[in-house]
C-alpha cells in the first residue's frame, strides 16, 4: 500500500472520529435542553453540522446513539454485577437476584434519560424491539440462570423464561416510570415490590 493511500485512510479516520464526537456532543446538549424523547436525528445532524447520511451511517436510530453515550456506564453496571455475583456466590439465588436488581434501578435512576433513549424502537418503539435491545438482552440471561437456579434449591418448577420476560417489562421504562410518577414509589419502594413478587417469602429470610 503506498504512502497516499495510507495518508487518505488516516484521514478518512480521523475525519469519522471528529464527525463522531460532534454528533455525540450534540446530541448531549440537545437531551440536555430538551430531553430525548423531544430530540429529532434531524435536529442532532443540524446541531452537529454533519449531514443526515453521515449520521444514519453511524447511527441508524436515536437508540444507537444513545447506546453509545453511555456504552462506558454500561459496561460499568455489568462489571459491578460481575464483581458483585463473585463476592457473593455462596449466597442463594434469591438474594443475589435482589443484589442485582438493586445495582440496575441505581443505574436506572442515574441514567433514566440515556436509557429511555436506548429502549427506543428505531422505527415503531415496539415492547419487542426495547426487549430485545443489547442491554436487555444480557439482563434475560443474568435473570433466567438466576430463575433456574432459584427452582433447583426451592424445588419450585416455574417457566424462568416467562418470569425473566416479566421481570424485565417491570424494569422497562414505561413500567417504571409509571410506578415513579404516576404512583409515586421511590425506587427503593419498587425493588420491595418486584422481590415480594418474584421471591417466594421463606427465600427473603435466608
Amino acid at each position: 500500500m503506498n504512502n497516499s493511500k495510507i495518508t487518505q485512510i488516516r484521514s478518512e479516520r480521523r475525519d469519522a472520529a471528529e464527525n463522531r464526537q460532534r454528533i455525540l456532543n450534540a446530541a448531549i446538549e440537545l437531551f440536555e435542553q430538551n430531553g430525548v424523547e423531544q430530540v429529532s436525528m434531524n435536529q442532532i445532524a443540524t446541531e452537529a453540522k454533519v449531514g443526515p447520511g453521515t449520521l444514519y451511517r453511524r447511527y441508524r436510530s436515536k437508540s444507537e446513539l444513545c447506546l453509545d453515550l453511555i456504552k462506558d456506564n454500561v459496561d460499568q453496571l455489568f462489571n459491578d454485577i460481575e464483581t458483585y455475583l463473585e463476592q457473593n456466590h455462596f449466597d442463594p439465588p434469591s438474594r443475589r437476584l435482589k443484589g442485582i436488581l438493586s445495582l440496575f434501578i441505581h443505574f436506572r435512576e442515574r441514567k433514566a434519560q440515556l436509557l429511555m433513549g436506548v429502549e427506543e424502537s428505531s422505527s415503531t418503539n415496539s415492547l419487542r424491539a426495547r426487549m430485545q435491545s443489547p442491554l436487555f438482552n444480557e439482563l434475560h440471561q443474568l435473570l433466567l440462570e438466576l430463575f433456574e437456579e432459584m427452582n433447583v434449591s426451592e424445588e419450585t418448577h416455574y417457566n424462568s423464561v416467562f418470569r425473566a420476560d416479566i421481570l424485565l417489562w417491570a424494569l422497562s421504562r414505561d413500567f417504571y416510570s409509571f410506578q415513579r410518577d404516576a404512583r409515586g414509589h421511590s425506587p427503593e419502594m419498587i425493588l420491595e415490590q418486584l422481590c415480594s413478587i418474584f421471591i417466594l417469602r421463606n427465600s427473603q429470610n435466608t
